[in-house]
Protein backbone atom coordinates (compact mmCIF):
# COMPACT_ATOMS: atom_id res chain seq x y z
CA UNK A 1 0.00 0.00 0.00
CA UNK A 2 1.38 3.40 -0.98
CA UNK A 3 1.70 6.21 1.52
CA UNK A 4 -1.04 8.28 -0.12
CA UNK A 5 -3.50 5.38 -0.05
CA UNK A 6 -2.66 4.76 3.61
CA UNK A 7 -3.18 8.36 4.68
CA UNK A 8 -6.41 8.72 2.71
CA UNK A 9 -7.66 5.47 4.21
CA UNK A 10 -6.93 6.76 7.71
CA UNK A 11 -8.87 9.96 6.98
CA UNK A 12 -11.89 7.93 5.86
CA UNK A 13 -11.54 5.62 8.86
CA UNK A 14 -11.47 8.56 11.28
CA UNK A 15 -14.41 10.25 9.58
CA UNK A 16 -16.54 7.10 9.62
CA UNK A 17 -15.96 6.22 13.27
CA UNK A 18 -16.28 9.79 14.54
CA UNK A 19 -19.50 10.23 12.55
CA UNK A 20 -21.10 7.33 14.42
CA UNK A 21 -20.39 9.09 17.72
CA UNK A 22 -21.39 12.69 16.92
CA UNK A 23 -25.17 12.45 17.41
CA UNK A 24 -24.95 10.43 20.65
CA UNK A 25 -22.32 12.91 21.87
CA UNK A 26 -24.63 15.87 21.10
CA UNK A 27 -27.43 14.16 23.03
CA UNK A 28 -25.03 13.59 25.94
CA UNK A 29 -24.13 17.29 26.02
CA UNK A 30 -27.85 18.13 26.16
CA UNK A 31 -28.33 15.81 29.12
CA UNK A 32 -25.31 17.32 30.89
CA UNK A 33 -26.67 20.82 30.17
CA UNK A 34 -23.34 21.67 28.55
CA UNK A 35 -24.87 24.33 26.35
CA UNK A 36 -24.38 27.95 25.36
CA UNK A 37 -26.01 30.16 27.94
CA UNK A 38 -28.48 32.98 27.32
CA UNK A 39 -26.50 35.72 29.02
CA UNK A 40 -24.22 38.66 28.42
CA UNK A 41 -20.93 37.43 27.02
CA UNK A 42 -17.36 38.61 27.15
CA UNK A 43 -14.54 38.15 24.66
CA UNK A 44 -11.21 36.41 25.26
CA UNK A 45 -9.94 39.52 27.03
CA UNK A 46 -12.87 39.88 29.42
CA UNK A 47 -14.47 42.76 27.51
CA UNK A 48 -18.26 42.91 27.08
CA UNK A 49 -19.44 42.02 23.56
CA UNK A 50 -22.95 43.51 23.07
CA UNK A 51 -22.72 43.14 19.28
CA UNK A 52 -21.98 39.43 19.67
CA UNK A 53 -24.96 39.13 22.02
CA UNK A 54 -27.20 40.90 19.49
CA UNK A 55 -26.40 38.55 16.61
CA UNK A 56 -26.04 35.33 18.57
CA UNK A 57 -28.81 35.45 21.15
CA UNK A 58 -30.71 32.82 19.17
CA UNK A 59 -27.89 30.31 19.62
CA UNK A 60 -28.48 29.92 23.35
CA UNK A 61 -29.05 26.29 24.24
CA UNK A 62 -26.87 24.81 21.49
CA UNK A 63 -24.42 22.23 22.96
CA UNK A 64 -20.82 23.34 23.39
CA UNK A 65 -17.85 20.98 23.57
CA UNK A 66 -17.68 19.31 20.17
CA UNK A 67 -13.94 19.82 20.24
CA UNK A 68 -13.76 17.30 23.08
CA UNK A 69 -15.14 14.56 20.83
CA UNK A 70 -12.55 15.38 18.14
CA UNK A 71 -9.71 15.42 20.69
CA UNK A 72 -10.76 12.09 22.20
CA UNK A 73 -11.29 10.40 18.84
CA UNK A 74 -8.02 11.59 17.29
CA UNK A 75 -6.01 10.81 20.42
CA UNK A 76 -7.43 7.29 20.66
CA UNK A 77 -6.96 6.55 16.95
CA UNK A 78 -3.43 7.98 16.96
CA UNK A 79 -2.43 6.00 20.06
CA UNK A 80 -3.55 2.80 18.34
CA UNK A 81 -2.36 3.55 14.83
CA UNK A 82 1.38 4.11 15.34
CA UNK A 83 1.91 0.72 17.07
CA UNK A 84 -0.32 -0.89 14.44
CA UNK A 85 1.86 0.47 11.63
CA UNK A 86 4.96 -0.93 13.31
CA UNK A 87 3.22 -4.28 13.84
CA UNK A 88 2.40 -4.59 10.14
CA UNK A 89 5.95 -3.69 9.16
CA UNK A 90 5.21 -0.19 7.85
CA UNK A 91 8.22 1.99 8.55
CA UNK A 92 7.34 5.04 10.64
CA UNK A 93 9.79 7.51 9.16
CA UNK A 94 10.12 11.06 10.41
CA UNK A 95 11.71 14.30 9.33
CA UNK A 96 13.51 14.13 12.68
CA UNK A 97 15.64 11.34 14.13
CA UNK A 98 13.25 10.44 16.97
CA UNK A 99 9.74 9.69 15.72
CA UNK A 100 8.56 8.78 19.24
CA UNK A 101 9.58 12.22 20.53
CA UNK A 102 7.55 13.77 17.73
CA UNK A 103 4.55 11.67 18.75
CA UNK A 104 5.01 12.78 22.37
CA UNK A 105 5.06 16.47 21.36
CA UNK A 106 1.84 16.08 19.39
CA UNK A 107 0.08 14.23 22.21
CA UNK A 108 1.22 16.64 24.92
CA UNK A 109 0.16 19.70 22.92
CA UNK A 110 -3.20 18.32 21.88
CA UNK A 111 -4.18 17.03 25.31
CA UNK A 112 -2.71 19.69 27.61
CA UNK A 113 -4.38 22.60 25.81
CA UNK A 114 -7.60 20.59 25.53
CA UNK A 115 -7.64 20.06 29.31
CA UNK A 116 -7.07 23.77 29.91
CA UNK A 117 -9.88 24.63 27.49
CA UNK A 118 -12.21 22.02 29.01
CA UNK A 119 -11.68 23.51 32.46
CA UNK A 120 -12.59 26.93 31.09
CA UNK A 121 -15.73 25.54 29.41
CA UNK A 122 -16.86 23.75 32.58
CA UNK A 123 -16.32 26.84 34.70
CA UNK A 124 -18.07 29.09 32.19
CA UNK A 125 -21.15 27.02 31.43
CA UNK A 126 -21.83 25.76 34.93
CA UNK A 127 -21.28 29.21 36.48
CA UNK A 128 -18.71 28.10 39.03
CA UNK A 129 -17.50 30.95 41.17
CA UNK A 130 -13.80 31.78 40.86
CA UNK A 131 -13.13 31.37 44.58
CA UNK A 132 -15.15 28.19 45.00
CA UNK A 133 -13.89 26.35 41.93
CA UNK A 134 -10.22 27.29 41.78
CA UNK A 135 -11.11 29.95 39.26
CA UNK A 136 -8.57 31.29 36.82
CA UNK A 137 -8.79 34.84 35.60
CA UNK A 138 -7.55 35.85 32.17
CA UNK A 139 -4.03 36.65 33.33
CA UNK A 140 -3.66 33.31 35.12
CA UNK A 141 -5.01 31.39 32.12
CA UNK A 142 -2.57 33.18 29.86
CA UNK A 143 0.30 32.32 32.20
CA UNK A 144 -0.75 28.66 32.11
CA UNK A 145 -0.78 28.77 28.33
CA UNK A 146 2.70 30.30 28.31
CA UNK A 147 3.93 27.60 30.70
CA UNK A 148 2.51 24.79 28.56
CA UNK A 149 3.88 26.41 25.40
CA UNK A 150 7.33 26.77 26.98
CA UNK A 151 7.34 23.07 27.91
CA UNK A 152 6.37 22.16 24.34
CA UNK A 153 9.01 24.49 22.89
CA UNK A 154 11.66 22.89 25.11
CA UNK A 155 10.54 19.40 23.98
CA UNK A 156 10.87 20.46 20.36
CA UNK A 157 14.27 22.06 20.94
CA UNK A 158 15.94 19.51 23.24
CA UNK A 159 14.28 16.22 22.21
CA UNK A 160 13.94 16.84 18.48
CA UNK A 161 16.85 19.23 18.06
CA UNK A 162 14.82 21.76 16.08
CA UNK A 163 16.13 25.32 16.20
CA UNK A 164 15.83 26.46 12.59
CA UNK A 165 13.30 28.23 10.43
CA UNK A 166 13.01 28.04 6.67
CA UNK A 167 12.42 31.43 5.09
CA UNK A 168 11.66 31.47 1.34
CA UNK A 169 14.21 33.35 -0.78
CA UNK A 170 16.51 33.66 2.28
CA UNK A 171 17.25 30.07 3.24
CA UNK A 172 17.46 28.63 6.72
CA UNK A 173 17.79 30.69 9.89
CA UNK A 174 19.48 29.18 12.96
CA UNK A 175 17.89 30.61 16.14
CA UNK A 176 19.68 28.62 18.82
CA UNK A 177 18.20 29.06 22.30
CA UNK A 178 16.07 31.94 21.00
CA UNK A 179 13.98 29.27 19.30
CA UNK A 180 12.34 28.38 22.64
CA UNK A 181 10.67 31.76 23.40
CA UNK A 182 9.88 32.17 19.70
CA UNK A 183 8.14 28.79 19.48
CA UNK A 184 6.27 29.39 22.75
CA UNK A 185 4.99 32.73 21.44
CA UNK A 186 3.76 31.14 18.19
CA UNK A 187 1.94 28.39 20.09
CA UNK A 188 0.17 30.77 22.49
CA UNK A 189 -0.69 33.17 19.67
CA UNK A 190 -2.32 30.51 17.50
CA UNK A 191 -4.15 28.90 20.43
CA UNK A 192 -5.85 32.21 21.20
CA UNK A 193 -6.27 33.12 17.53
CA UNK A 194 -8.35 30.01 16.79
CA UNK A 195 -10.28 30.58 20.03
CA UNK A 196 -11.17 34.14 18.96
CA UNK A 197 -12.04 33.08 15.40
CA UNK A 198 -14.53 30.51 16.69
CA UNK A 199 -17.43 32.95 16.71
CA UNK A 200 -19.52 32.04 13.67
CA UNK A 201 -21.01 28.70 12.67
CA UNK A 202 -18.35 26.76 10.76
CA UNK A 203 -15.84 29.61 10.60
CA UNK A 204 -12.94 28.35 12.74
CA UNK A 205 -13.50 24.67 11.91
CA UNK A 206 -13.72 25.31 8.16
CA UNK A 207 -10.67 27.57 8.04
CA UNK A 208 -8.77 25.04 10.14
CA UNK A 209 -9.82 22.22 7.83
CA UNK A 210 -8.30 23.87 4.75
CA UNK A 211 -5.22 24.90 6.74
CA UNK A 212 -4.62 21.31 7.79
CA UNK A 213 -4.92 20.08 4.21
CA UNK A 214 -2.02 22.38 3.31
CA UNK A 215 0.16 21.16 6.18
CA UNK A 216 -0.83 17.57 5.34
CA UNK A 217 0.55 18.02 1.83
CA UNK A 218 3.84 19.34 3.26
CA UNK A 219 4.20 16.50 5.77
CA UNK A 220 3.44 13.91 3.09
CA UNK A 221 6.05 15.28 0.68
CA UNK A 222 8.82 14.86 3.28
CA UNK A 223 7.55 11.39 4.34
CA UNK A 224 6.95 12.41 7.95
CA UNK A 225 4.66 9.51 8.85
CA UNK A 226 3.67 10.50 12.43
CA UNK A 227 2.64 13.98 11.30
CA UNK A 228 0.83 12.69 8.22
CA UNK A 229 -1.04 10.06 10.22
CA UNK A 230 -2.00 12.55 12.92
CA UNK A 231 -3.26 15.15 10.43
CA UNK A 232 -5.18 12.51 8.44
CA UNK A 233 -6.98 11.33 11.57
CA UNK A 234 -7.60 14.93 12.65
CA UNK A 235 -9.03 15.86 9.25
CA UNK A 236 -11.44 12.92 9.27
CA UNK A 237 -12.77 13.74 12.73
CA UNK A 238 -12.92 17.47 11.95
CA UNK A 239 -14.98 16.92 8.79
CA UNK A 240 -17.44 14.87 10.83
CA UNK A 241 -17.68 17.67 13.42
CA UNK A 242 -17.99 20.38 10.77
CA UNK A 243 -21.03 18.65 9.24
CA UNK A 244 -22.92 19.54 12.43
CA UNK A 245 -21.15 22.86 13.00
CA UNK A 246 -22.11 24.61 9.75
CA UNK A 247 -24.98 27.11 9.81
CA UNK A 248 -27.27 26.61 11.66
CA UNK A 249 -24.92 24.82 14.04
CA UNK A 250 -26.12 21.89 16.12
CA UNK A 251 -22.90 21.86 18.15
CA UNK A 252 -20.09 24.28 18.92
CA UNK A 253 -16.39 23.61 19.33
CA UNK A 254 -15.83 25.19 22.75
CA UNK A 255 -12.53 26.25 24.28
CA UNK A 256 -11.61 22.59 24.68
CA UNK A 257 -11.35 22.39 20.90
CA UNK A 258 -10.22 25.87 19.89
CA UNK A 259 -7.27 26.05 22.29
CA UNK A 260 -6.11 22.51 21.50
CA UNK A 261 -6.54 22.95 17.75
CA UNK A 262 -4.78 26.31 17.59
CA UNK A 263 -1.81 25.21 19.67
CA UNK A 264 -1.42 21.96 17.70
CA UNK A 265 -1.70 23.78 14.37
CA UNK A 266 1.22 25.96 15.45
CA UNK A 267 3.25 22.96 16.62
CA UNK A 268 2.79 21.20 13.28
CA UNK A 269 4.09 24.30 11.50
CA UNK A 270 7.07 24.41 13.88
CA UNK A 271 7.81 20.69 13.41
CA UNK A 272 7.82 21.21 9.66
CA UNK A 273 10.12 24.23 10.05
CA UNK A 274 7.81 26.23 7.76
CA UNK A 275 6.88 29.18 9.93
CA UNK A 276 6.27 31.62 7.08
CA UNK A 277 4.05 29.07 5.37
CA UNK A 278 2.20 28.66 8.67
CA UNK A 279 1.64 32.41 8.93
CA UNK A 280 0.26 32.52 5.38
CA UNK A 281 -1.87 29.41 5.79
CA UNK A 282 -3.10 30.66 9.16
CA UNK A 283 -3.48 34.27 8.01
CA UNK A 284 -7.21 34.47 8.79
CA UNK A 285 -6.51 33.41 12.36
CA UNK A 286 -3.72 36.00 12.56
CA UNK A 287 -6.03 38.76 11.30
CA UNK A 288 -8.77 37.81 13.74
CA UNK A 289 -6.56 37.98 16.82
CA UNK A 290 -4.75 41.09 15.55
CA UNK A 291 -8.08 42.91 15.12
CA UNK A 292 -9.05 42.05 18.70
CA UNK A 293 -5.71 43.17 20.11
CA UNK A 294 -5.79 46.44 18.15
CA UNK A 295 -9.36 47.12 19.24
CA UNK A 296 -8.57 46.41 22.87
CA UNK A 297 -5.44 48.61 22.80
CA UNK A 298 -7.23 51.49 21.09
CA UNK A 299 -10.10 51.42 23.60
CA UNK A 300 -7.73 51.20 26.55
CA UNK A 301 -5.18 53.83 25.59
CA UNK A 302 -7.07 56.15 23.22
CA UNK A 303 -10.70 55.60 24.28
CA UNK A 304 -11.60 54.98 20.64
CA UNK A 305 -12.52 51.98 18.50
CA UNK A 306 -10.68 51.07 15.30
CA UNK A 307 -13.31 48.62 14.10
CA UNK A 308 -17.08 48.63 14.47
CA UNK A 309 -16.61 45.44 16.46
CA UNK A 310 -13.84 42.94 17.08
CA UNK A 311 -12.82 40.38 16.08
CA UNK A 312 -13.16 41.28 12.43
CA UNK A 313 -15.98 38.86 11.61
CA UNK A 314 -18.24 40.78 14.02
CA UNK A 315 -17.60 43.97 12.05
CA UNK A 316 -18.86 42.26 8.90
CA UNK A 317 -21.99 41.15 10.77
CA UNK A 318 -22.57 44.68 12.03
CA UNK A 319 -22.34 45.92 8.42
CA UNK A 320 -25.17 43.60 7.48
CA UNK A 321 -23.37 40.59 6.04
CA UNK A 322 -25.22 37.33 6.68
CA UNK A 323 -23.35 34.80 8.79
CA UNK A 324 -23.14 32.10 6.06
CA UNK A 325 -21.84 34.72 3.59
CA UNK A 326 -18.97 35.67 5.92
CA UNK A 327 -18.06 32.05 6.55
CA UNK A 328 -18.23 30.94 2.92
CA UNK A 329 -16.06 33.82 1.75
CA UNK A 330 -13.58 33.07 4.52
CA UNK A 331 -13.41 29.48 3.29
CA UNK A 332 -12.74 30.59 -0.28
CA UNK A 333 -10.04 32.98 0.88
CA UNK A 334 -8.55 30.21 3.00
CA UNK A 335 -8.30 27.88 0.00
CA UNK A 336 -6.14 30.43 -1.82
CA UNK A 337 -4.08 31.18 1.31
CA UNK A 338 -3.42 27.45 1.72
CA UNK A 339 -2.30 27.12 -1.90
CA UNK A 340 -0.07 30.19 -1.57
CA UNK A 341 1.40 28.97 1.73
CA UNK A 342 2.21 25.51 0.35
CA UNK A 343 3.81 27.14 -2.70
CA UNK A 344 6.01 29.29 -0.47
CA UNK A 345 7.06 26.25 1.54
CA UNK A 346 8.21 24.23 -1.46
CA UNK A 347 10.04 26.88 -3.50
Amino acid sequence: MGSLALFLGLLIFSFALTSTAVVPFINLLYRLRFRRQDQETTDAFGERTPIFDKFHAGKAGVPVGGGLLVVMAVSLFFALMIPALNYFGIEVTSLHNDSQAEVNVLFFTFLSFAILGLYDDIKKFFHFDDKKFFGLRMRAKLLLQVLLAAIIACMIYFQLGISILHVPFMGTLQLGYFYIPFAAFVIVAFANAVNITDGLDGLAAGVLLFSLFGLWILSSTILDVPLSVFIALWLGALISFLYFNVYPARIFMGDVGSLAFGATLAVIGLLLGKILALLVIGFIFVVEIASSLLQLSAKKYFKKKIFTAAPLHLSFQEKGWAEPKIVQRAWLLQIMLTIFGVWLAVI
